[in-house]
């Protein structure tokens, strides 16, 4: 079955960054050779606006069956105004919330990201999902493309 993933901006930037390009060339191999659906977003597109040319052709080179683009909605903001309220995060980190929000109201089998400090992180985890489950939405995986890797061929 094709799983959904939630792709944060982080992760199409890590392609390209000396720190993180190994692991995220790996994870976007996976997610191609497994045929899996990117859940690209409207907030993510805004925030790769001013991107280097080389990580806007990477994702124009993308194959376009993969991709399902999501676009911010009112229910999202809500939804990441709650995180907000609920204190999971600051205000500051309301573009974080919404992709969470959008992860979740598109049932993302799992929102990846680079971002340890206000995404993949266990206490915000926590928090994300307890917000989730408070206001009637499914609790949502989320890893860093560390996690991601299958090490099925390694002995």
């Amino acid at each position: 079955m094709k799983q959904k993933y939630y792709l944060d901006t982080s992760v199409f930037g890590g392609y390209f960054d000396e720190e993180f390009d190994t692991i995220t060339k790996l994870l976007f191999n996976s997610i191609l050779k497994e045929k899996n659906i990117i859940l690209y977003s409207e907030l993510t597109e805004n925030e790769l606006e001013n991107a280097p040319q080389k990580v806007k052709d990477f994702i124009i080179g993308l194959p376009k069956s993969m991709i399902e683009y999501i676009e911010i909605t009112s229910e999202a903001i809500d939804l990441a105004d709650k995180y907000i309220s609920e204190n999971v995060v600051g205000k500051t980190s309301r573009d974080d919330c919404i992709h969470i929000a959008l992860a979740t109201l598109n049932r993302a089998d799992v929102l990846i990201s680079w971002n340890f400090r206000h995404i993949v992180n266990f206490k915000r985890i926590r928090g994300y999902n307890s917000v989730n489950l408070k206001f009637g939405f499914p609790m949502l995986e989320i890893r860093s493309p560390q996690e991601m890797i299958s090490y099925e061929n390694e002995k």
